[in-house]
């Protein structure tokens, strides 16, 4: 219970960042562009990064959180709120923002629940209008004298904190715990909840931060990969080539998860890559300007500074090294039939009418969707960017095989599914969540979200309904 709420409250981060990833590489890009030690310098360029990353990058961060409590009035309260935490600090205010952003717009909504129902007809507009802004003054006064300087000790705490893990060479012990709950589908809670907040002020003062690699480092799940490529047997052998292309150059770590979960010692061997990858980094003085999104080589490389190509390359390589050398010692000593019956055993692999459920009744699948005009499915992700985009293109691709041209077929986050959806396809892991979200639709669990046999399934299900 505790690891679900954990990961709710992961992902709640995570959503907030998601959305906005294309104005973080923006920003890295002209920081690595145009200021002094980057690759075009140009004074008059390089006038855009102070008032993006001060401004700009924390208002995107809380409109999405103030969006996801109470649509665009939540927002725009929550953004007026966040306005007094990054006037009244001196350091970007990211966390400032994730903690604003959704309590202005949890605390507009708890007023409207009051004063609506009293409001005179004929009124609604300039209540509503007066409401908002009275209460967004009273928030950002408070934020600006409270909560912008805690946020900013805060901040600045856990800033020298981690600074002490660097200079005595500590840092990669913060692999004991990230390589685990990435498997556990924290990365994006990880990477966007912790290390960018951090490794955003330490480019501001340093011109590059080693915590945008840590999470990032597509190493470690190369390894594994690698090592199922070589030594795996029956399916995890014949799929993991195409989820190493997959996992290195898209950047979809979550493709790598259920390899790790089928034999759960392999996730030594992602401890011990991703420490090794970090020690290198630290050693070579490497870093980034931004953070990476989607973790891939491509995106690493791309917001890599000047002159740090040799550290940035050295560290996946190295970490890829590491975790493949254990990978293969652990997956060559596993026996055949447990790498396989660990792949039966999931629900994405057994036979659609004994898996799959409405609600939380175990109802076949053939029967739930027999009086049903399917008209769209979903496939859902924590993020709904990454896996889920992934999967959505390969079951659009098979629709359009088998002649299916009247379902829409898309993807998304869990948060943002809809009532416009009748079938609902996450990972194992994430069905619980989608099911609170969407209780009254039909859900499928997927196990690994390259399983071709899995989305044929569903669709000759469909036809033949």
């Amino acid at each position: 219970m505790k690891l679900d709420k954990i990961q709710k409250f992961g992902r709640y981060l995570s959503n907030m960042v998601q959305p906005n990833i294309g104005a973080f590489i923006a920003w890295g890009l002209i920081t690595a562009l145009f200021i002094p030690t980057g690759w075009l310098p140009n004074e008059n360029f390089a006038k855009l990064v102070g008032p993006m990353l001060t401004y700009l990058l924390p208002i995107l961060i809380a409109y999405s959180g103030g969006n996801m409590v109470y649509g665009h009035r939540g927002a725009v309260v929550g953004c007026i709120m966040a306005a007094g935490v990054i006037i009244g600090s001196e350091i970007p205010m990211f966390l400032g923002a994730m903690i604003t952003g959704p309590l202005g717009a949890w605390l507009i909504k708890k007023i409207d629940e009051v004063i609506t129902p009293k409001i005179p007809t004929g009124f609604e507009m300039l209540i509503n209008n007066f409401s908002a802004g009275i209460l967004g003054v009273i928030l950002a006064l408070i934020s600006l004298k409270a909560i912008g300087p805690a946020v900013e000790f805060i901040s600045t705490s856990l800033s020298n904190g981690v600074q002490v893990l660097v200079s005595l060479k500590l840092l990669p012990l913060v692999s004991i715990l990230v390589e685990p709950a990435k498997v556990f589908f924290l990365n994006n809670a990880i990477n966007h909840g912790v290390f960018s907040p951090i490794g955003i002020q330490q480019v501001t003062e340093v011109g590059k931060s080693i915590f945008f690699t840590i999470e990032t480092n597509p190493g470690p799940g190369l390894g594994v990969l690698l090592a199922y490529t070589i030594f795996g047997k029956g399916r995890s052998k014949a799929t993991a080539p195409g989820a190493a292309i997959i996992h290195f150059f898209g950047g979809i770590h979550e493709i790598y998860f259920p390899y790790v979960l089928m034999n759960p010692v392999l996730i030594i061997a992602l401890i011990l890559g991703g420490m090794s990858g970090v020690l290198t980094t630290l050693l070579l003085k490497g870093g980034l300007i931004a953070v990476p999104a989607p973790g891939s080589i491509i995106a690493m490389l791309a917001v890599t500074p000047k002159g740090g190509f040799i550290a940035t390359i050295a560290s996946v390589l190295i970490a890829t090294v590491v975790s493949f050398v254990v990978s293969s010692f652990i997956v060559k000593k596993s026996p055949e039939e447990d790498l396989e019956a660990a792949m039966e055993k999931s629900k994405a692999n057994k036979d659609l009418s004994n898996n799959n459920n409405i609600s939380n009744e175990d109802v076949p699948f053939e029967e739930a969707i027999k009086n049903i005009t399917i008209k769209k499915i979903v496939v859902a992700c924590d993020a709904g960017m990454g896996s889920s985009a992934m999967g959505a293109t390969m079951l659009r691709k098979m629709a359009k095989e088998k002649g299916i041209e009247s379902i829409t077929i898309t993807n998304c986050a869990i948060s943002n599914l809809d009532d416009s959806v009748d079938i609902i396809i996450t990972q194992k892991s994430l069905t619980d969540l989608a099911k609170q979200k969407m209780p009254s639709k039909i859900h499928l669990s997927i196990n690994n979200f390259m399983d071709k046999k899995f989305y044929s399934d569903v669709l000759d299900k469909v036809i033949n309904k």
